[in-house]
């Protein structure tokens, strides 16, 4: 997402970010605590999940955007936290410094509106899929949104897409045997590769793809 700004935006912005490198499973925030710093992926992909007894995941980023979102308006934390999926590189800025430059820049303020916009209509499609939507659909809709900020191979294990979610593992071992059988894709252990993303589509149906258009019409095509 940074590629996208100007480069005045850049050149103000540049000063403040710290290359890291990010394990898989590393914290980005916890619930309820201070969000330190905003992550702008380079790689890997990260998890927002609502904290409860049984845990669900609502959004994910990779390097289409930042974790963080509640810095962006304002909100020093959340009740949600986020970690990451699979391990990457990012460019971190600490929340304050990242405020005030928002305050300094109209339009880096409007780039990360802009953002956080999609953001929370990828949470209301998480939301409409969850509701409308039985596990093969979602798990097809999750997987391509893991291509999309991973590419073909996925380091996915079953328990952990269970908990994405938000059912049992043995459903999530169905689903994934219907999309092999389909050809769709090869799941090992620990990993699943992508083979055929149009019968993921078909079988997402339109469970997936509102969030990726308002991302390309309001960021990505500007």
């Amino acid at each position: 997402m940074l590629k996208t700004l100007s480069a005045e935006d850049i050149d103000l912005v540049r000063p403040h970010l710290e290359p890291v490198a990010l394990e898989q499973e590393a914290s980005l925030f916890e619930s309820y605590e201070p969000i330190k710093h905003v992550y702008f992926f380079e790689s890997g992909l990260s998890s927002e999940v609502v904290v409860a007894s049984k845990s669900i995941e609502v959004g994910c980023i990779g390097n289409d955007g930042c974790s963080g979102v509640p810095v962006l308006l304002g909100v020093d934390s959340s009740p949600h936290k986020a970690f990451m999926q699979a391990g990457g590189k990012a460019l971190r800025i600490a929340s304050p410094d990242l405020v005030g430059l928002m305050d300094d820049s109209r339009t880096l303020r409007e780039l990360l509106l802009r953002y956080a916009h999609v953001f929370m209509i990828q949470i209301a499609a998480t939301a409409l899929a969850d509701g409308r939507y039985g596990v093969e659909q979602r798990l097809a809709r999750w997987l391509l949104m893991c291509q999309d900020r991973l590419g073909d191979e996925l380091p996915l294990t079953h328990d952990f897409l269970a908990v994405m979610l938000g059912v049992r593992r043995p459903s999530v071992t169905d689903a994934l045997h219907k999309l092999e059988g389909n050809l769709a894709i090869k799941a090992e252990r620990a990993l699943i590769t992508v083979r055929d993303r149009r019968i993921l589509e078909e079988t997402a149906g339109d469970s997936y793809g509102i969030p990726e258009a308002e991302y390309r019409r309001l960021i990505s095509h500007r």
